[in-house]
């Protein structure tokens, strides 16, 4: 499904934007992120390097944002009735995920941003700081470092420098 979406984005823009801007854009939109965006660089035939410097920029430019406005936008939009019960599915979703952010703090935060797996990354990872009030001067360099370890991976096994282990 990610692939099918990346690869219409991709499809969709290119030619006509520059393909380092499509990385960019691919890196901050909610679900695909940093994972996304270095599958949009492996279309396109981007190297390493640059693939992984906009993915990790890119990704990280909204996170800040939600850590310092997420609660206050999700107090406004409870407010309302046809986004309320979106919003509490949405907190409901994020909390669930917020185990191991709970019980082990910065280091969890860390794992959760930097583990490359579905339902992890720097947005949920920030929602769920930010649903917990954590502190943006504590989190935002936690977060970072995840992405930028999750971008070091993904970038690793997409350019074919490591190999997943299967077995």
């Amino acid at each position: 499904m990610i692939d099918s979406m990346v690869q219409g984005i991709v499809s969709a823009f290119s030619g006509t934007i520059p393909k380092e801007l499509i990385v960019f854009i691919v890196s901050m939109i909610p679900i695909l992120e940093l994972r996304g965006s270095i599958l949009a660089a492996g279309f396109l035939q981007m190297n390493f390097l640059s693939t992984y410097v906009i993915a990790v920029i890119g990704n990280m430019i909204p996170i800040p944002f939600i850590l310092l406005f997420i609660n206050k936008i999700f107090e406004w939009l409870k407010k309302t009735k046809r986004f309320s019960s979106l919003v509490e599915k949405l907190e409901k979703r994020a909390m669930s995920k917020s185990g191991n952010i709970q019980k082990y703090g910065k280091l969890g935060l860390f794992l959760f941003v930097a583990i490359p797996l579905p339902g992890t990354g720097a947005w949920t990872g920030a929602l769920i700081a930010s649903l917990m009030r954590m502190k943006l001067r504590d989190t935002l360099p936690v977060i970072l470092l995840g992405v930028m370890t999750a971008g070091l991976v993904m970038s690793l096994l997409a350019f074919g420098i490591i190999k997943p282990i299967v077995g």
